[in-house]
């Protein structure tokens, strides 16, 4: 088990910010456990985080990948996805990715997905810019140069002249018609959709037990991966 998380609210100069995570490793943990350690207090320390959240994460997300890979010896050559979720106040939302882990929203029943999966059969034009291929091998998923099945990650210094860690971000307005919002890592999206996952989640109001019903439901669906899953619920 690979998958590192962050479940916690702290409160930041007169805010109440709620931080929530899925770091899903390869090649060891080393990666993700760093991500668990650094990725938000370093979007925090970001000087226009309040004015300007978007190019603060997308800074951060650049310079904890930095100091990945110049740790790498102590890291190994290990990497990791990371969607990440914060919410201001209880009122805004702001999602960041790398990688194929993923966040949905249910607003009104509906599944809304706010993240990109970042696969390399849909980035293969960039990967080949830089240098690197996709091989698409009979029974398996693509890869990056025959290695990696996602296209952005944190880390894989081997592979990172092909990689890139730009997170996509996307932003939601927290209203009376949103219910709450899922992150989860590959494992339960191979086995089930957004909405499907939506529908599972929203028949328990406990968030935690949600969770716990979508990992069991993903086991049952016989999911081979990973699965870490945390469930944020907006109102009662």
């Amino acid at each position: 088990m690979e998958d590192y998380h962050v479940a916690k609210f702290v409160q930041q100069q007169g805010n109440e910010l709620g931080l929530f995570a899925i770091y899903d490793g390869h090649l060891g943990d080393n990666v993700p456990a760093y991500l668990q350690k650094h990725l938000f207090p370093n979007i925090l320390k970001e000087r226009d985080f309040w004015t300007e959240t978007h190019r603060s994460i997308a800074k951060a997300y650049e310079r904890t990948d930095q100091a990945i890979l110049s740790h790498s010896p102590d890291l190994g050559r290990g990497g990791s996805t990371a969607v990440t979720a914060i919410l201001i106040n209880g009122q805004k939302l702001w999602v960041a990715n790398v990688g194929d882990s993923r966040a949905v929203l249910s607003k009104r029943g509906q599944a809304i997905q706010m993240s990109i999966d970042h696969e390399p059969n849909t980035e293969r034009g960039s990967i080949e810019n830089r240098g690197g291929f996709v091989s698409n091998m009979p029974g398996d998923v693509a890869r990056v140069n025959g290695q990696l099945a996602v296209s952005r990650a944190f880390g894989d210094k081997n592979l990172k002249s092909h990689l890139s860690s730009d997170p996509d971000i996307t932003d939601a307005d927290i209203d009376d018609d949103t219910d709450f919002i899922i992150l989860a890592s590959d494992g339960l999206w191979k086995v089930m959709s957004n909405q499907e996952a939506v529908d599972i989640a929203k028949k328990i109001k406990d968030p935690q037990k949600a969770a716990k019903q979508l990992v069991v439901e993903a086991l049952h669906r016989e999911s081979k991966d990973d699965i870490s899953c945390i469930v944020v619920r907006f109102k009662g």
